[in-house]
């Protein structure tokens, strides 16, 4: 790794000569793990103020503080889609928040249904998943990890201007493709929905049934693939 590739999520504005605090697990990091010093570069992002270039201004053991100095991409628009997903395992959780992250969601629902295995989760440990997700993929938003809800909670309270794609592992749908509308997707549990979940999911008019392709898919690989479908946009071109 070279000096200029540390890249790191604070919560602190990011302008020209702004101090900017880290944090102390930050500041651990950067003088224990990659001995790095007063001086040294680092990128620094917010999810508001775009990337900067910036310089440790401060550090000890405890204690970190930059100096913005150039702002190397601004702030732009990402993609407003979310992924609603039954609640799975913690290691197969963990992996749906952080490919997630990855591909660039905007918001994280769990979503407790008959058949889910768990029914509940440490937030703040999937929030520090999905920043380290978005510092090592140059992503420059953080998504909104939300806290559980009953799949009839969730229903209940789901926005009038956003459709919803339900993944459906019989395989009679289209496939889901991207949209630029606010959107969602959601995936089941291992064994998938029960036939009344079903019926109470169909009677909502934002709700499409699509198919995520030939195969049936672990729940984990349904939710990511699912999301890489729905995310899915051609190149720029040249």
């Amino acid at each position: 790794m070279s000096t200029s590739s540390i890249r790191l999520f604070i919560t602190a504005p990011l302008a020209h000569g702004l101090p900017a605090p880290g944090s102390e697990a930050q500041a651990h990091y950067l003088a224990n793990v990659m001995r790095r010093s007063v001086g040294d570069p680092v990128l620094l992002f917010n999810g508001q103020d775009g990337e900067w270039h910036a310089a440790i201004s401060e550090l000890t053991r405890k204690k970190v503080s930059f100096t913005p100095l150039t702002q190397t991409r601004p702030q732009t628009p990402e993609p407003d889609s979310w992924l609603c997903f039954a609640l799975l395992k913690r290691t197969k959780t963990d992996l749906v928040v952080e490919k997630a992250t990855e591909l660039g969601v905007a918001c994280l629902q769990p979503v407790i249904t008959l058949r889910t295995q768990a029914d509940h989760v440490n937030l703040e440990r999937l929030r520090a998943i999905a920043i380290e997700a978005a510092e090592q993929c140059e992503r420059l938003a953080i998504p909104t990890i939300m806290a559980p809800l009953t799949l009839p909670a969730l229903m209940a309270k789901w926005p009038e201007n956003r459709h919803l794609f339900v993944a459906d592992e019989r395989r009679t749908a289209r496939l889901v493709r991207h949209t630029a509308a606010p959107s969602a997707l959601l995936v089941g549990p291992e064994g998938g929905f029960t036939d009344a979940e079903l019926v109470s999911i169909d009677t909502h008019p934002q709700v499409t049934r699509v198919s995520l392709g030939a195969h049936i898919l672990r729940a984990e690989t349904a939710a990511i693939a699912g999301l890489a479908l729905l995310l899915a946009t051609d190149p720029p071109q040249e």
